[in-house]
């Protein structure tokens, strides 16, 4: 067995949840903690310098959210598993978090024992979903057995995807659907988010594909 620690990085923007973690789990044998961050690009300048395993990850921060991290993560580290620690269970957190790809889910209120385990499948190239994730994905492949994750989207956030994937552009949108153009921006991100897609054109290519299924 390898005897080698499990290296975490803790990015929460919260100061007493990343102290209450990093003593949790320094006095867990086989983890160490490599370092913490108060936000995404915290994590990323942390990562330039500290050799990690494991990132655990809130999935609500301001600036740069968890999904949009794990994203740039799996980009720039591949080499490092990540695993959304957060009080939301919500599909945009835990479809969004697996599509940029995400190792693992867990609410807070997972007992300690279950975290230090999760983290050490994940380091080990396992994807660990806690019982709240674990029913979602049961669920989404119930009704959308091809995993595309549309399902989850809300009837404007249909309306916006049709009209991107027609290659409207935001004023257009704004325009025929007769709401503004920060409202239409704000449906874009979402969309991105929910869907796991990192541009608008790739999102527009997904849209156009799927066409059918929305």
């Amino acid at each position: 067995m390898d005897d080698t620690p499990v290296r975490v990085l803790i990015v929460d923007d919260q100061t007493l949840m990343r102290q209450g973690l990093r003593k949790l789990l320094e006095i867990e044998p086989g983890v160490t903690v490599s370092g913490a961050a108060a936000s995404g690009q915290e994590a990323l300048a942390l990562l330039a310098t500290t050799t990690v395993d494991v990132a655990l990850v809130d999935a609500k921060m301001p600036g740069m959210d968890g999904v949009a991290l794990i994203r740039r993560l799996a980009a720039e580290h591949p080499s490092v598993a990540c695993v959304i620690l957060t009080t939301f269970d919500d599909d945009e957190y835990i479809f969004g978090g697996l599509a940029a790809g995400a190792r693992g889910f867990l609410l807070k209120d997972t007992p300690p024992d279950e975290l230090v385990t999760t983290l050490r499948r994940a380091a080990a190239g396992e994807t660990v979903l806690g019982s709240p994730a674990a029913e979602r994905v049961v669920a989404r492949l119930r009704t959308d057995p091809h995993g595309t994750g549309l399902e989850a989207l809300s009837a404007r956030e249909r309306e916006v995807g049709d009209l991107i994937a027609q290659g409207a552009h935001n004023r257009e949108i704004a325009r025929r659907l007769f709401i503004t153009e920060g409202t239409v921006k704000n449906h874009v991100t979402a969309l991105l988010r929910k869907l796991g897609m990192r541009d608008r054109t790739q999102l527009a290519l997904f849209l156009a594909k799927h066409r059918d299924q929305r």
